[in-house]
């Protein structure tokens, strides 16, 4: 293998760009409220317009999905944080919109962290990320619009408010009791007082303005009194009418309280682009308007519409959505949200093409050219147990990574991945050093790269000593299979959000198989696969043998990984495993059962 010449003392002529940006902008503070003058957002004596991302998991992840975690629901920390705003910042964003607060449902397991458990009852846990959200948010010089109530029971909404007291969803929009309950929520997010920073919310310069919610299909009657309740609370904010609508109502319009008025779109171009104009002309000179979510159309009608928002003076453009790197390595998924700065593995919804022309058309509705990009901040390495299974923490913006390797034996460090990446599986460890060798001890470090240069190291790993070889497929294609039985089909990622977004999965009929060879003895094997009904697995087998036409059976260990009951449908997730086997055979047959999709297969051998 060739030795690395590219070392720690190359990095010096990149440092001062590094450093710049390894500290980001934190003093950037804003000096105004965002307030509505006319048709137009001001910020100060600046017009505000936008090209930004929606992100739902800003504060509170609901895609966690180890594949042996149940639960998909966990509160996101600093690094995520950081990595979705810091994301805004480097697409020329100025705006981000979040998600809202989750309410406890009658079929929640005990382990689901939510944010209003009851009537006034809130979980100060989950409502630490607010108070991180807003420190990260004036520190990167990205404002957020938050959301109150969701109209959707994805998170929790009108229907779980009803619930606490025995009611229907129905009545949320009228019962004096509910809204007494939901004004409780209003007034407790409002009040907050930052326990990071000390500031009030009310009183904080990062927040955009109040949303009285998403998407919410209600009688004005009720938006008239929530925002007249908010304006009560917080008279520095803009407040808008969260209601699910593709046209702009009079009574919006007219509402004293409201100041900003947004619509939703998810059409093709050629019906979006008339009903945009059509709100454009209704607000023109009375309200700011913005499209508040768009998006799941072909790029060239993403960018007609955008070229219309921009042409025809809307204050701005928010696109259905964008993930953040995940603290456990790689990032979190979706069903096609777009990750930055694009890759190769985005290609079915065309995720570099479409991130790039966001960010330039981001600048271009503020009349300016995109700025040049930074070299990424230094990823973190996260705790190497294997070789063969080795992760990272991600910088924002890299789009792929160099990593190095040190064996106790060697005096300089080698590159064994010079463009590596964080985007390819999803939930798993991101890479397979094949080339370490058994017995040997060794240490790793990786760099960001992305087109303005390299990252600075992160620090090194620990020392790990390489156990058995180890053979990974994510079956993405069969080239990693020695031989097949009748036709195996590749599962199409229509459904990857209830096989925990797994996108690279195979299922075959009762007498087909796949056949794996190695060159050594097998020591252990690791299926995992996903069910699509119930205990269709018990009807999977395997085989281990030196002769594939004389393998014996194998007996697995059965884990089974029920999800938590929710509104998804997701499929059982089902571990098969095996270790400290003699090492016996080179052959691995895997016999399909129906039912059953195979997503990951480990093998170890001598």
């Amino acid at each position: 293998m060739k030795k690395n010449t590219f070392t720690r003392r190359h990095l010096l002529r990149l440092l001062p760009g590094i450093l710049l940006i390894a500290a980001g902008p934190a003093s950037a503070q804003f000096q105004n409220f965002l307030k509505a003058r006319g048709d137009r957002l001001m910020d100060g004596t600046e017009t505000v317009r936008f090209v930004s991302y929606n992100i739902p998991n800003l504060h509170y992840i609901e895609d966690n999905h180890q594949f042996t975690q149940p639960n998909p629901w966990r509160v996101a920390d600093e690094f995520e944080i950081r990595d979705a705003l810091t994301t805004i910042r480097q697409s020329g964003g100025r705006v981000a919109r979040m998600y809202v607060p989750s309410l406890r449902k009658a079929i929640d397991d005990s382990g689901i962290v939510r944010h209003i458990l009851g009537p006034g009852v809130f979980n100060e846990e989950a409502f630490r990320a607010y108070d991180r959200v807003l420190q990260v948010a004036n520190q990167t010089g990205v404002r957020v619009i938050i959301p109150l109530v969701d109209n959707w029971w994805w998170w929790g909404g009108p229907k779980e408010y009803a619930a606490f007291r025995g009611k229907s969803k129905e009545e949320f929009w009228t019962d004096t009791l509910l809204i007494a309950d939901f004004k409780k929520t209003v007034a407790f997010i409002i009040n907050r007082v930052n326990t990071i920073t000390g500031v009030p919310f009310r009183d904080d310069k990062a927040i955009f303005g109040w949303e009285t919610g998403n998407e919410l299909q209600c009688p004005y009657s009720w938006t008239r009194e929530i925002a007249a309740y908010i304006k009560s609370l917080d008279t520095n904010h803009i407040v808008m009418a969260g209601t699910n609508s593709r046209d702009v109502s009079d009574e919006s319009l007219d509402d004293p309280s409201i100041d900003v008025v947004s619509t939703h779109y998810y059409a093709p171009a050629d019906v979006t682009i008339p009903l945009i104009t059509a709100a454009r002309e209704k607000t023109r000179n009375r309200k700011p308007y913005f499209v508040g979510e768009f998006g799941f159309r072909p790029t060239e009608e993403m960018r007609r519409i955008i070229d219309a928002v921009i042409a025809q003076g809307v204050s701005g453009i928010m696109v259905w959505s964008l993930r953040s790197h995940d603290r456990d390595g790689g990032f979190y998924y979706h069903t096609n949200a777009y990750r930055w700065p694009g890759f190769a593995s985005g290609a079915p919804w065309d995720e570099k093409a479409v991130m790039q022309m966001f960010r330039e058309k981001a600048y271009e509705i503020n009349g300016k050219t995109p700025e040049p990009l930074l070299p990424p901040s230094a990823p973190k390495l996260l705790p190497v147990d294997s070789p063969y299974k080795i992760s990272w923490q991600g910088s924002t913006g890299a789009s792929s990574y160099l990593i190095e390797r040190k064996s106790d034996e060697e005096t300089l460090w080698q590159v064994i991945a010079a463009k590596a990446t964080d985007a390819d599986v999803a939930y798993r460890p991101l890479y397979c050093d094949t080339t370490a060798q058994p017995g040997k001890r060794y240490v790793y470090e990786i760099r960001g790269e992305n087109e303005a240069g390299y990252s600075d190291l992160s620090d090194p790993s620990l020392p790990v000593t390489a156990g058995d070889r180890m053979l990974i497929d994510e079956l993405a294609d069969g080239s990693k299979w020695y031989g097949k039985s009748g036709d195996p089909e590749f599962v199409p990622p229509i459904d990857a959000s209830k096989a925990k977004e797994d996108r690279s999965r195979v299922r075959g009929k009762t007498g087909e198989f796949i056949l794996y060879r190695v060159p050594g003895g097998i020591t252990s094997v690791s299926v995992d696969l996903f069910t699509t009904a119930h205990d269709a697995d018990t009807a999977m087998a395997f085989f281990r043998g030196g002769n594939p036409d004389s393998l014996t059976g194998l007996r697995l260990e059965r884990q089974v990984f029920e999800p938590y009951r929710n509104e998804y449908g997701a499929y059982t997730a089902v571990r098969y495993s095996a270790s400290g086997l003699p090492p016996e055979g080179t052959f691995l047959k895997i016999a399909f059962a129906p039912n059953c999709q195979i997503g990951r297969i480990e093998i170890s051998y001598k």
